[in-house]
């Protein structure tokens, strides 16, 4: 008598149906709680741009202060990164975020007390080592679930969390900003530091309930489903090539891959740290109104990385669907800059930069998780991750270099556009079969 599995084998509409029902069950338990997790980690990432509304005044902090106190976060998560990941991939998923989490959290919080410039710095860059690793664990961490063909679409749910936190975040700091102001003493600023610090560490704390390492320590899952998703992610990993870690370290492609990441992630903080100042800059004075109108892009962004996910995997195309939408992301920008003195068609201009530079990103990591495989993924993930992600030091140092040289953010947002324009053309110099799967 056939078991269930050759029974499905044999019957392929059976087996697709229990294949999608699996996956369907695999993504309703884990989607919603990794983006929330995200949602949180970004958050707190990025809320220094809305702080940015006062604590500059508060604190007689210079625009290029600012820009390096924002961007020195990822020189310490650069550091870290690896590393990282590598730990991850050695005692598992569930411990190692929730020590990611609980740890930025409590130093997120801590933000609240800085006073000087070198404190600040100092708050920063020890975020970004208690941050290192979170994103591309994750990014790891959905290849032990998911195969290729279905990672484009799971990828971009997740990702959306860097669009919902600006839907979510926006507004809740300008109620803070505005409405805590001077309540107990503190400063509008110091109240969102605490307050948006708290969520951290209590999802840190509920990730060792709810997460699973692996799809084998699933008690949720039947026998039947673990064994077709094993065999899923098994089929999938005979085609990558598990190399030795420096062998790793020293590949072009994976040197390419982080080049390019580069490239969108100047975009990506030139957006997330700056938006708030140049919507500002269209003529919009009040701290709520400036923090709701940030909502607007991000808003449109989830649903932009989610259609084009979808193409993307139902295509079995990558290259063009991350290409285009950063191209579009780099002419959003330049028609920011034209368009500047027209609050109405700066925030249009604005809506069209964050859904290309958002949409760009989740896509990107479909194309090198479909050759990396093994320590080799952990590490080549961890190697782009944490190379490209110095462009979060390079992004906002530099635009406030530029402002504060030019008295106007027009430079920074011409030289975001060139860098997604480059990072759209680097792309389609990757070779379709390496990555289309």
């Amino acid at each position: 008598m056939e078991d269930s599995a050759t029974a499905q084998r044999s019957n392929p509409a059976t087996s697709d149906s229990a294949e999608e029902a699996a996956y369907r069950k695999v993504s309703w338990r884990l989607l919603p709680f990794l983006l929330l997790c995200y949602v949180v980690a970004y958050l707190d990432r990025v809320n220094v741009g809305f702080a940015k509304l006062q604590m500059l005044s508060d604190l007689k902090f210079s625009e290029t202060v600012y820009g390096l106190g924002a961007g020195i976060f990822f020189i310490g998560y650069f550091i870290f990164e690896v590393p990282s990941n590598i730990i991850l991939h050695k005692v598992g998923a569930r411990v190692w975020i929730a020590r990611i989490m609980i740890s930025w959290g409590v130093i997120s919080g801590a933000m609240m007390f800085v006073t000087t410039p070198t404190f600040f710095y100092i708050m920063r860059f020890v975020l970004g080592l208690a941050e290192a690793g979170f994103f591309p664990g994750i990014i790891l961490y959905l290849t032990y679930w998911y195969p290729a063909k279905r990672r484009g679409r799971v990828t971009a749910i997740f990702m959306t969390a860097v669009a919902l936190s600006g839907v979510i975040g926006g507004p809740l700091s300008g109620f803070i900003l505005k409405d805590l102001s001077g309540v107990n003493g503190w400063a509008g600023w110091q109240w969102m530091f605490l307050i948006e610090g708290i969520p951290s560490i209590i999802v840190g704390i509920a990730v060792l309930i709810v997460l699973d390492d692996r799809i084998v320590h699933a008690k949720w899952l039947s026998d039947t489903e673990k064994a077709l998703l094993e065999r899923n992610i098994k089929a999938e990993e005979e085609h990558k090539s598990e190399v030795p870690l420096g062998q790793t370290m020293a590949s072009g492609r994976v040197w390419l891959m982080a080049l390019i990441y580069f490239t969108f992630v100047m975009g990506l903080y030139g957006i997330s740290f700056w938006l708030p100042t140049i919507i500002k800059a269209t003529g919009v004075k009040d701290v709520l109104d400036i923090s709701l109108l940030t909502a607007i892009p991000y808003a449109f962004a989830v649903v932009a990385m989610i259609l084009i996910g979808r193409s993307a995997d139902h295509r079995r195309e990558r290259r063009w669907h991350v290409a285009i939408p950063g191209l579009l992301g780099g002419l959003g920008l330049v028609l920011s800059v034209l368009w500047h003195n027209d609050t109405t068609l700066a925030m249009a201009a604005l809506t069209l930069a964050t859904m290309g530079i958002l949409t760009t990103l989740p896509l990107f990591w479909s194309m090198p998780t479909a050759f990396l495989a093994g320590t080799s993924a952990a590490a080549g993930i961890a190697l782009i991750n944490s190379l490209g992600n110095l462009a979060g030091f390079v992004s906002p140092y530099a635009v406030g270099w530029l402002k504060d040289l030019t008295q106007s953010t027009d430079a920074g947002m011409y030289m975001l556009a060139v860098s997604m324009v480059l990072g759209s053309l680097l792309t389609l110099s990757v070779p379709a079969k390496s990555v289309n799967r």
